[in-house]
């Protein structure tokens, strides 16, 4: 009996663990059997392997092949152990490919011809190969870039099992992964000044750049909200290296193909209202990242607010909070980070004119209720700034736009309130917990009364009052001061209109 062990690794969430593929050829009849808690399309490899083996002019092993992926207990899914598959029989019927495949890592889709296709979640495997650095990755030719992205690492590329075997006897090299050109320069974000008028509304979203926190613009059809949430983007400061290489991770893992080319652009996912809470938060078997997985480190839009079925947007309440996501199927669990920052857009109501001068509104109280009711008290209460967007003059939407300078001097004032930030407690305000909460956002005993009175007055929940503290603090680090002073209170307080009673 002669048996042999190669490398690869499963798709997990965003975890690539390690996986030994082990072959035993045996006497018996002859018949390939996959173990391990494989999956149809891993089933189905021993027909790829088979054929690829053949297009070499190499005889398959006629006897009994057992083929076993461990750990056992490790759902193991797509057909990226193919070529690890094919290495490990062939390495069992010949000694002379079991040294040098053990100092190698293998990850590939065989076609019928023995090309080897891209797959999936190669990034997650060549970060950990790495940071162990104990193996070479060999991954296939279309994902060399992806693979590339993880600096240090040592990985190569094939572009068929043939080369992949003349590595390895020493017949030939194989190419190392390079990085495609351009993949870190991006695109010039839509500018701040592109928006006409709405100083209120380009205030917030500097606060809202400033701290990371979720903002909502509520305002009659065409005043801009849409145009507002897409500027958010060029106000935030480019993504650390680390910040990319877990979103580019969530991407690799996707069911889109992983382009390289944005892999250091924040994401800018806007969903459309009929996306189910799969789409939006994940899910499948087995689990993949939805909507707020792949805006992590970026910006998740959503318009039309109420449009939303109810139970999808309920979905959003944990991961607003956590900042990841877990999925629970029943073979398998994986986690997703979510630290996406949610802009929202809704209308005043169903026809959108409520409160506006130019068009009169259609809509009775009760239908206006209903229609904001879609929104539950809970979700609003994790939406720390809440803006009205009116509609504006005809003068002054035939205004020239403003200077260019704007987008310049708000960034300037994000860049530098965000590493005041870093320095004193090292994450945004919006991600202040409990005990940093306590000695950054400290209030002098009046205006700490003043704020419990209109709180009360407001009929504002306590999350609601700790989002209060935590814009005030990103308002007193724009402004420069170490202290909360009245001024960023009263503003902190009037951006949260949707908790007032009056404004029901």
């Amino acid at each position: 009996m002669a048996t042999s062990i190669t490398y690869s690794s499963a798709e997990i969430g965003i975890e690539a663990p390690l996986v030994s593929v082990e072959a035993t050829l045996a006497n018996g009849l002859p018949r390939v059997s996959i173990v391990g808690l494989p999956e149809t399309a891993v089933k189905e490899s021993k027909d790829r392997v088979r054929a690829a083996i053949r297009s070499l002019g190499v005889d398959f092993p006629r006897c009994n092949v057992t083929v076993n992926l461990a750990p056992a207990d490790l759902p193991k899914s797509s057909g990226r152990f193919d070529l690890a598959i094919a290495l490990a029989i062939l390495a069992a019927a010949n000694k002379r490919y079991l040294q040098p495949i053990r100092a190698h890592e293998f990850l590939g889709e065989l076609s019928l011809t023995g090309e080897l296709r891209r797959v999936r979640g190669v990034l997650p495997a060549a970060l950990r190969c790495a940071k162990g650095g104990q193996r070479q990755l060999v991954v296939p030719t279309a994902n060399g870039p992806e693979a590339a992205l993880a600096q240090g690492g040592t990985a190569l590329t094939a572009s068929s099992l043939a080369e992949v075997l003349a590595h390895l006897t020493g017949q030939g090299t194989l190419p190392a992964a390079q990085p495609l050109a351009g993949a870190q320069a991006a695109p010039r974000a839509p500018a701040l000044s592109d928006v006409k008028g709405q100083s209120h509304a380009k205030r917030a979203l500097v606060v809202a750049a400033a701290g990371g926190h979720n903002i909502i613009f509520v305002g009659p059809p065409g005043t801009g909200k849409t145009m507002l949430a897409s500027r958010l983007l060029g106000l935030l400061p480019p993504m650390s290296l680390e910040e990319a290489l877990e979103q580019a991770s969530i991407a690799s893992v996707s069911s889109r193909p992983f382009d390289c080319a944005d892999w250091r652009r924040r994401p800018y996912r806007t969903p459309h209202h009929t996306a189910s809470g799969v789409a939006l938060v994940g899910g499948g078997s087995p689990p993949k990242p939805g909507e707020i997985s792949l805006a992590h480190g970026g910006i998740l839009f959503l318009d039309e607010l109420p449009e939303f079925p109810r139970h999808v947007l309920e979905a959003l309440r944990e991961p607003l909070e956590s900042g990841e996501i877990w999925l629970s199927r029943a073979s398998s669990q994986a986690r997703y980070p979510a630290g996406f920052q949610l802009v929202a857009a809704m209308n005043p109501c169903p026809c959108g004119y409520y409160g506006s001068e130019s068009h009169e509104c259609e809509c009775s109280v009760d239908r206006i209720q209903r229609y904001r009711s879609k929104v539950s008290g809970p979700l609003l209460d994790r939406i720390d700034l809440h803006v009205e967007v009116p509609a504006l003059p005809p003068g002054e939407i035939s205004s020239p736009p403003a200077a260019s300078q704007e987008d310049a001097d708000a960034q300037r004032q994000v860049a530098a309130a965000r590493d005041r930030m870093q320095r004193r407690q090292a994450c945004l305000n919006a991600g202040l917990g409990a005990k940093a909460m306590h000695s950054a956002c400290r209030l002098s005993g009046e205006s700490s009364e003043w704020l419990d009175k209109a709180v009360s007055r407001l009929g504002i929940s306590a999350r609601g009052y700790f989002r209060i503290l935590r814009v005030a603090r990103t308002l007193a680090d724009l402004a420069g001061s170490e202290a909360i002073a009245m001024p960023h209170l009263t503003e902190a307080l009037s951006y949260r209109r949707l908790d007032r009673h009056s404004a029901l």
